[in-house]
């Protein structure tokens, strides 16, 4: 039991973290710079935290679907959207604060923008500082202008770094008919997909295990589905 509070061992090479951590700092320095350029250092500032946390995700674990334009783009701008409107309307209080983080989570989740800094940043807004709540609604464009140029960052930093981003959805190949008790390879297992994500040399946010559980669920389906087409020739 005490096992299982240990870190996985990282399948990833010193090299991808430098490339990894060089594109978080260099994103993260231009897209609250730029802020700065247009609403004042203060206001930049006030957002470093969640841009940062943001950098992490989109130049470190680029592949996952919390990492995708849709994500930090959506996320950030229902929590923007929901933190002014609850500083508005309930003051700039700490409850105010974690309300507007949960609120932003349920919208995110229902818009398909799930990116976790956005809930720190929600209550980064209800709680701004002074120059930061001066803005009003404005606040709103710097959210949005700091999230959109760390993501031309993203763009530019992982595909010149041969780390293809984003990533969009990968056709599924044709389905090939297999007769329910054939067994034409091995079974999956935890170690296989170790060392196939290894091979891949980029960060993963997937335990080995739990894509064995997906897979034997998968193949699970699959032999449920070639029986119902099996038994469906048969009496075709």
């Amino acid at each position: 039991m005490l096992a299982r509070w240990f870190p996985a061992a990282i399948n990833t090479r010193p090299s991808e973290w430098s490339r990894a951590a060089i594109g978080m700092a260099l994103g993260t320095m231009f897209s609250v710079w730029l802020c700065a350029q247009v609403f004042g250092m203060e206001v930049a500032l006030h957002l470093l935290g969640p841009l940062g946390a943001s950098a992490v995700l989109l130049f470190a674990v680029s592949s996952g679907a919390l990492a995708q334009p849709w994500s930090i783009i959506g996320s950030y701008l229902c929590a923007g959207v929901v933190a002014l409107l609850v500083a508005r309307v309930l003051g700039r209080t700490l409850g105010g604060a974690c309300l507007a983080a949960g609120m932003a989570v349920v919208l995110m989740c229902w818009l398909r923008c799930l990116h976790p800094p956005a809930g720190g940043l929600a209550m980064t807004l209800v709680l701004a500082d002074p120059a930061s709540a001066a803005l009003g609604w404005y606040e709103l464009g710097a959210v949005l202008l700091g999230a959109s140029a760390l993501l031309a960052c993203a763009l530019a930093y992982n595909n010149v770094t041969r780390t293809r981003y984003p990533k969009g959805a990968v056709e599924s190949p044709a389905a090939i008919l297999v007769a329910p008790n054939a067994h034409s390879t091995p079974a999956i297992i935890a170690a296989d997909l170790k060392l196939a994500l290894a091979e891949m040399e980029q960060f993963y946010d997937v335990e080995p295990t739990a894509l064995e559980q997906l897979i034997h669920a998968a193949e699970t389906h699959a032999r449920r589905r070639s029986i119902g087409e099996v038994l469906a020739r048969r009496v075709g």
